[in-house]
């Protein structure tokens, strides 16, 4: 007697993680809308961490001042006045740090942007 049975084993678990390692080493393609949202999320975070760093400067150095002002070191006020004065200093150009970096950025990005957003509106108008 002959034996012709086919066993079949499926395990969707199985080939789920299969096709997740998998996804991982294929050539990854970015859709339009994703690229214009990478885009858009540039524009608006550029300028951030220069603009934060030197805030956060000032601010430290701002209390540093604030904390000779409770007179740790007695007849220091002249340094808990200079150390405010520094700090604000350096706090003020922080916003405006900001916005002369995210206008640039966003004069680079814009053509990019806006052809980019002119295809994806001219492909939907098609379907």
């Amino acid at each position: 007697m002959e034996n012709n049975t086919y066993i079949y084993q499926y395990s969707a678990q199985k080939n789920k993680e299969i096709e997740n390692i998998r996804k991982k080493y294929l050539p990854q393609e970015i859709s339009k809308i994703e690229r214009l949202k990478k885009l858009d999320s540039k524009v608006q975070s550029a300028g951030q961490i220069p603009a934060l760093s030197i805030g956060i400067i000032g601010c430290l150095i701002f209390g540093a001042g604030m904390c000779f002002g409770l007179d740790v070191l007695s007849g220091a006020d002249w340094i808990s006045i200079l150390l405010c004065a520094v700090g604000t200093a350096v706090m003020i150009p922080a916003y405006s740090i900001y916005k002369r970096i995210s206008s640039k950025v966003k004069a680079e990005l814009a053509p990019e942007i806006l052809k980019l957003s002119d295809e994806i509106i001219n492909e939907s108008a098609q379907d």
